[in-house]
């Protein structure tokens, strides 16, 4: 009989010596001499135990099958196939993860093992002699990349790689990060067998070694080097990788790593940072290494899958596209995403579950309050003074209770932030910061009173912010505001308001014991750097670009033993903004599933991305490779989801076309008999037209204006075709106030609105997926399991390319189910009338996206293009 706790002892033990043993057998053997002068010779029960923690070994790190259901890749030799019992680095790293950082077995092999597993296949074997690989990592802004990095690393090395080179930010500060991050996890397990090439300081980037070039390298040890993007380091790189002699370079299998690959890597006219000239160089660098793997890492990759694969001509060296291999990381469990916070349209309208509502923890600046914060204009910066309005209080005093609450909860140790992010002007910082403090320099004996306004008041405000949760989001009891106050003289002593941007000197330094910080930042906060503790953001800043505004979403993440407790307040656009850019997250995520089980490499398909009205998807120099996609509806379903609800001529407009619209329909006899539903078949397309012009779209749905919808109709020749049309009533429901047309008063469905401040109902959805059947079969019979896709096939096997047009009747006094967080009543002027319809065709190509044209050179072209490029390289004249 084996003893559980003595058995895990041995693991920890096994995997401690593993990294330095040559294989498992022998790290027994290690153990043993370790144990037996203190515990003698192992009794049967030791030997017992110890058998079976030996067992336990061998399986963390015997060959695996990896399946990459994560990736889409181009075909080739498969030469990995997972951690081997000589490796060194991965167990090392997995053991720092298991035993000093408390992550659980089950997360390091599941999560970050089999992820990197699949991503190290995909790179090429180090054996070969020369190669060049080119892949993407698409990950989650805050979600833990670089654990999964180091992972691949780690491995990588073990299977033969010898020079790591990682390309970390623009900034010393970041590259900085990274170099601790890198030499903590990795380095320091295993110190004797890395090179470093570069420091942990913030003026230790790469500088070209006194010999000149790289040297040989050690048996069994692998160099490492951390660069910032920038062009004096690059060209320190490349230089060293130029004076590298001959012998010794094809000797280096290198593994370069592009962190937040969009940023500065992707060729663009001019920038900030010399943009155009970093690009240059890391393709000169690819260039000049016989053997090299390069990956890029990104949250936000538009840049990335928009750029040219094929460029034309001989005058440019081929860009750094995924041409190889692009992984989609899952969606780890307990981060904080934009799904998870601002909700995604949801699959069923009839059905909808609370997690696509997202988390009610967004908070809404009032534009009044704006004006407090940010100078009317640029010219107005110098002389302007912020001044401390409502909802900034609002958020520091919550921010103070959940502090306290925290430290109640027994995590006092544990770093805890909140971040101020309003303006891109430093001395706004330095003002803001200065004004932050005095407020709570003057309040702070209010603050810790528990019977003076201030402290009822925040006492308040933590208690309906607490009730506002779900009871479940924690595993952790909910903390109530009388529990807070004694530990609100702490929160007041610890608490630091620092300035972080790129001139400051009081920064933000997560380094030694648990920090209490107001940060008051600027754009170094908006990529990269991690705010650890991150509780509470006021986020005024914006930005009018997908790939910007994703990276400022600093609150994205985990929230370990708090996850009931961030909060952000923000502007109502900025949430309708982050609330669209989940939606083309999703969608991106959705191609490469969807072209992963098709087999399709990276060169074959292209990755599309939503355009969103009113945003850029990247800066416009990034795009120069972009076309938008034909607008199409082919194979799709629309549906009217926002109402101008509280306009009496829209509302009894609407009501009315469909009401017009209806009567034609009896009178011309084509309500089929048959069916147990209003159901009117063989619609001259005509009608329909008429009634789209007619029926009013409220302004924000831009893919379904007169212009994209009707043009799609007319040019399709949906015009031309009969269609069904279908009205959609509810088993149960209200009557409607007027009749709708010869249909006389009809059972309306139930649609609430968001809670959101705007001026019109945002429902979210209103079509359910059995309603892509409407005119095949009888209500209920349809296969409510199965996806819209998979739906829409099968009604076009029955009624082939007939369009559907859906009629839905809404009760104007919709309430929400018990238990909804976002939903309130629709509280319309009027009984609306939605509608839907299901277009026929492919969806293939369907537009409202951007992506590459993929039109790939020929075998011929691609030699010429190559030839030329070397005789230029070796000209001197491409730079």
């Amino acid at each position: 009989m084996t003893s559980t706790t003595q058995v895990e002892a041995f693991v920890r033990q096994l995997r401690a010596r593993l990294p330095s043993a040559a294989d498992i057998d022998d790290a027994a053997r290690l153990v043993r001499q370790d144990l037996e002068p203190f515990l003698g010779r192992f009794s049967e029960e030791n030997e017992t135990d110890f058998a079976v923690a030996i067992e336990q070994m061998r399986a963390s790190i015997r060959p695996v099958e990896i399946l990459r259901v994560n990736s889409i890749f181009r075909t080739r030799q498969q030469w990995y196939q997972g951690p081997g019992d000589g490796d060194r680095h991965w167990p090392a790293l997995r053991a720092y993860l298991i035993d000093s950082k408390d992550w659980s077995p089950t997360t390091v092999d599941e999560r970050i093992g089999a992820a990197s597993n699949e991503i190290v296949s995909l790179l090429e074997a180090p054996a070969q002699e020369s190669f060049a690989c080119r892949g993407l990592v698409i990950g989650h802004v805050q979600s833990g990349k670089t654990a999964n990095m180091t992972a691949v690393i780690a491995k990588a090395v073990d299977a033969g790689y010898n020079l790591v080179i990682i390309l970390a930010g623009l900034t010393n500060k970041l590259r900085k990060q990274t170099q601790g991050r890198m030499q903590k996890d990795l380095v320091d397990r295993l110190r004797d067998r890395w090179q470093l090439l570069t420091r942990e300081d913030e003026q230790g980037d790469f500088r070209m070694p006194p010999n000149g070039g790289f040297p040989m390298p050690a048996a069994g040890a692998v160099h490492l080097a951390v660069v910032k993007k920038n062009v004096a380091p690059l060209g320190q790189l490349l230089l060293t990788i130029e004076r590298t002699v001959p012998a010794i370079l094809r000797r280096l299998k290198v593994l370069i790593i592009d962190d937040e690959c969009d940023q500065a890597s992707v060729n663009t006219a001019s920038g900030e940072y010399d943009m155009t000239r970093i690009n240059e160089m890391i393709r000169l660098i690819l260039r000049r290494i016989p053997a090299n793997s390069y990956v890029g890492y990104t949250a936000t990759p538009f840049a990335n899958v928009l750029i040219n694969p094929f460029p034309a001509g001989g005058s440019q060296l081929d860009d750094l596209y995924p041409k190889d291999f692009i992984t989609a990381l899952p969606t780890p469990d307990g981060y904080f995403g934009t799904e998870r916070l601002f909700g995604r349209p949801p699959v069923d309208a009839d059905s909808p579950r609370l997690e696509e509502e997202g988390l009610d923890m967004i908070r809404d600046i009032p534009e009044a309050d704006a004006t407090y914060l940010q100078p009317p204009s640029r010219a107005d910066k110098d002389l302007f003074q912020p001044r401390m309005p409502s909802s900034l209080e609002d958020a520091v005093l919550y921010f103070l209770a959940s502090c306290a609450a925290r430290r109640f909860r027994g995590d006092g140790g544990n770093h805890m932030s909140m971040l101020i992010h309003t303006s891109a002007y430093v001395i706004m910082h330095e003002r803001l910061a200065t004004l932050v403090k005095a407020w709570l320099e003057v309040n702070a004996d209010q603050i810790v009173a528990s019977d003076s306004p201030l402290a009822r008041r925040m006492l308040a405000l933590w208690d309906a912010e607490q009730a506002r949760v779900p009871s479940d989001l924690s595993i952790l009891p909910q903390v109530n505001g009388e529990q807070l106050m004694p530990f609100m003289p702490e929160v007041l002593d610890a608490l630091v308001v620092p300035v972080e941007n790129g001139v400051s000197e009081d920064r933000i330094d997560y380094d030694g014991p648990a920090k209490t910080y107001i940060v008051v930042g600027g754009s170094i906060l908006a990529r990269g750097l991690t705010i650890e503790g991150l509780c509470v953001s006021y986020f005024l800043r914006t930005s009018s670009q997908y790939d910007t505004l994703l990276q400022m979403g600093r609150w994205f993440g985990y929230r370990p033993r708090y996850e009931d407790m961030p909060r952000i307040w923000m502007t109502e656009s900025l949430s309708t903004a982050f609330r669209s850019l989940a939606l083309v997250e999703a969608e991106i995520r959705t191609d490469v599933e969807e072209y992963r089980i098709r087999r399709t490499s990276p060169t074959e398909f292209a990755v599309r991305v939503r355009s969103i009205p009113g945003m850029a998807i990247t800066a416009a120099s990034k795009m120069r490779a972009a076309v938008l996609t034909d607008m199409s509806y082919a194979g799709k379903h629309i549906q009217t989801i926002r109402f101008d609800h509280r306009d009496p001529n829209v509302v009894r407009g609407n009501w009315t076309a469909s009401a017009n619209l209806l009567t034609q329909l009896i009178d011309l006899g084509l309500r089929d008999p048959e069916a147990n539903r209003a159901l009117f078949r063989g619609v001259p397309g005509r009608l329909i037209v008429q009634f789209l012009r007619a029926y009013s779209v409220q302004a924000s749905h831009r893919e379904l204006s007169n212009e994209f919808l009707l043009g799609y109709i007319d040019a399709s020749g949906d015009s031309r075709r009969t269609w069904n049309v279908g009205v959609v009533e509810p088993r149960i429901g209200e009557p409607s106030a007027a009749p709708l047309g010869g249909l006389g008063t009809l059972r309306l469905s139930n649609r609430t609105r968001l809670q959101r401040p705007e001026d019109f109902a945002d429902i979210k959805a209103l079509m359910s997926r059995r309603d892509v059947m409407f005119d095949w079969v009888e209500e209920g019979d349809a296969a409510t399991s199965s996806d819209w896709s998979g739906l829409k096939a099968a009604r076009a096997d029955v009624v082939g390319d007939t369009p559907l047009l859906l009629l839905y009747p809404i009760d104007r006094r919709s309430t929400p189910r018990p238990g909804s967080r976002e939903r309130v009543a629709l509280d319309a002027v009027g009984d609306l009338i939605g509608f839907g319809i299901v277009f026929p065709g492919s969806v293939e190509g369907s537009g409202g996206y951007y992506s590459v044209r993929l039109e790939a050179p020929s075998a011929d072209d691609l030699q010429d293009i190559e030839d030329e490029v070397a005789e230029q390289l070796e000209a001197g004249r491409v730079h």
